[in-house]
Formats: C-alpha cells, sequence, structure tokens
C-alpha cells in the first residue's frame, strides 16, 4: 500500500512537471506578444528562477557548490540555459509552440549521437530502432511546410532555432549529470540560472514591461521553471528514471494542445506525423533504459 501511493505521487509529480513545461512556450508567447524581446524573456525567466533557487538553498541549508565545479556549471548557464532558453523562446517566435516543443525534444538524438562521436558510446542494437524513428520524426517534421492554420508560417529561421534549442537541452545530460551526482541541484540551478542571466544581460532590453507582461514572466519563472524542477525532483525520488522519462515526454503534447486550444496554432497532417513519430521514439527509448539517471533536469 506504501509503495502504490508512493508511486501514485511520483506520476503525479511527474505529470505536474509535465504540464508546467508545457506551458514555457505559452507563457513565453504571451510576454513577447507584449513586445518584450525574447532575449529579455530568457534573460527574465533566468534571472528570477536563479532568485528563487538561492532562497531554496539557503532555506534547505543545500551545501555549497564546489570549487571545482564551478568552470562546468558556468558552461551549463551559457549553453543549457541562455543559448538554449533564447533558442526555445526564438523558435516560438519564429514557428510557433507546436514546431518549438516538437524539435525541442529532439535532445536524446542529440545526446545519442554526441555520446557516439565524442565518446564512443556507440547505441545498443535495440536503441538504434528508437533513435532512427526520432531522427526520421525530427525530419519529417523539419518538411512539414504550407498553411498550418496559424498566423506563424513554417520557415527556415524557426527551423533553426528549435533544433538548436534541442542541441543545447542535450547539454543537461552531458554537463549536468557530473554536476548534479556532486552538488545539491538548488545550488546548481542557481549558479547556472545566474550565468545565464549573466550572458543575457547584455542583449536584453530593460524597458519596463507591461503589468501583463511582468504577469508572464512571473510565471514562467515561479511555475515552469523553479515548481518544474522541484515536481520532477520529487517525482524521480518516487519512480524509476525510465518511468519518469516516459512521462514527461507529456509535455510537447501539452504544449501542441495548448497552443491549439489558445491560438489555432496547427500542425500539418505530415507534421503532426512527424511529431508522433518523435514522440514515439522518445517513449521507446524510455521504456529500453536500463541505467538509471535521477539526477537529469529539464531545461
Amino acid at each position: 500500500m506504501i509503495a502504490t501511493r508512493a508511486h501514485r505521487a511520483g506520476v503525479g509529480f511527474m505529470v505536474l512537471a509535465a504540464v508546467q513545461w508545457g506551458l514555457i512556450g505559452i507563457a513565453g508567447r504571451v510576454a513577447m506578444a507584449e513586445s518584450v524581446l525574447p532575449t529579455s524573456v530568457a534573460f527574465w525567466r533566468a534571472a528570477l528562477g536563479a532568485l528563487w533557487f538561492v532562497l531554496h538553498a539557503r532555506f534547505t541549508g543545500a551545501k555549497p557548490l564546489r570549487t571545482e565545479d564551478r568552470g562546468r556549471v558556468i558552461g551549463l548557464g551559457i549553453g543549457g540555459v541562455a543559448i538554449m532558453y533564447l533558442a526555445y523562446l526564438s523558435a516560438v517566435r519564429a514557428g510557433g509552440v507546436d514546431l518549438a516543443s516538437i524539435l525541442l525534444y529532439s535532445a536524446p538524438l542529440w545526446v545519442a549521437l554526441g555520446g557516439w562521436w565524442g565518446w564512443g558510446e556507440r547505441p545498443q542494437r535495440r536503441e538504434i530502432l528508437p533513435l532512427a524513428l526520432t531522427l526520421v520524426g525530427v525530419a519529417v517534421v523539419a518538411l512539414a511546410s504550407g498553411d498550418r492554420g496559424t498566423d506563424i508560417p513554417f520557415n527556415g529561421s524557426a527551423l533553426g532555432w528549435g533544433l538548436l534549442s534541442g542541441i543545447t537541452y542535450a547539454l543537461y545530460y552531458f554537463m549536468g549529470r557530473p554536476l548534479f551526482a556532486h552538488n545539491a541541484p538548488s545550488r546548481v540551478l542557481a549558479w547556472a540560472l545566474a550565468v545565464g542571466a549573466l550572458a543575457l544581460a547584455p542583449f536584453a532590453d530593460f524597458r519596463m514591461p507591461s503589468p501583463r507582461a511582468w504577469m508572464a514572466l512571473g510565471f514562467l519563472s515561479t511555475f515552469c521553471t523553479f515548481g518544474a524542477y522541484l515536481a520532477y525532483a520529487h517525482g524521480v525520488q518516487r519512480l524509476p528514471p525510465s518511468r519518469a522519462a516516459t512521462i514527461a515526454t507529456l509535455e510537447p503534447v501539452v504544449a501542441l494542445g495548448v497552443a491549439y486550444w489558445v491560438w489555432g496554432e496547427l500542425l500539418t497532417p505530415l507534421g503532426i506525423l512527424g511529431a508522433l513519430m518523435v514522440v514515439g521514439g522518445i517513449l521507446w527509448s524510455a521504456q529500453l533504459t536500463a541505467q538509471p539517471h535521477p539526477d537529469e533536469v529539464h531545461p
């Protein structure tokens, strides 16, 4: 009974995290509709998120970040926060929430390819088919063009920014895993978000946002960033990693559903097929995962 309750609680936390992450593009688009630049949205998300994690680390008494890990966390802050946040928001602005969310979830593909090329970690035979399915799905989404039932047309800029967001998201696996293995997550995230905010500051527009934009930015930093990370942390404490990763795949489904409900954004039938292939490949890979990685986090 206790194990069942813990499992149910874990599922609830992971569903909550997926919903929170799925609303990132929605909140970002609302802020950008109020004339806030993508660089400024990314800056405020990182800066306010860092503040929340600093307060959380102090409240929980988390140990300071190890000195030898500061260089790595600075790299994560520049690549996995500054560049990734900006790339994803730029993809949302250029091609809509639906396209951006699917391309962001190409990250597991880049993780596998990077491990193969950079570290010689050849995927196992059973892992090749789901990776191939994800790769073909990304290609199909990229080729899907024409009238998508929205005022935001598909374009090459959206594709480029979306793929960049997926590639930089993969940095959380390459650079984040050793950081979270030896440090409190709140300390790592406080540092990474603060570094990302500093990197974005020279490109941000500090004109006072409208009240509606402030509401979107507050929601983005508090609910979609700080709250989502905490929900994820509680979820992986109660679930096997493969199960947690499978539930997290709800994120692009939530993003696509809300984008259609709010703005009428809809991929073409070919794009929907590609999206299903991407999500299907990730689900397949998650089910095959044998080695747990409980310290992996979402951007």
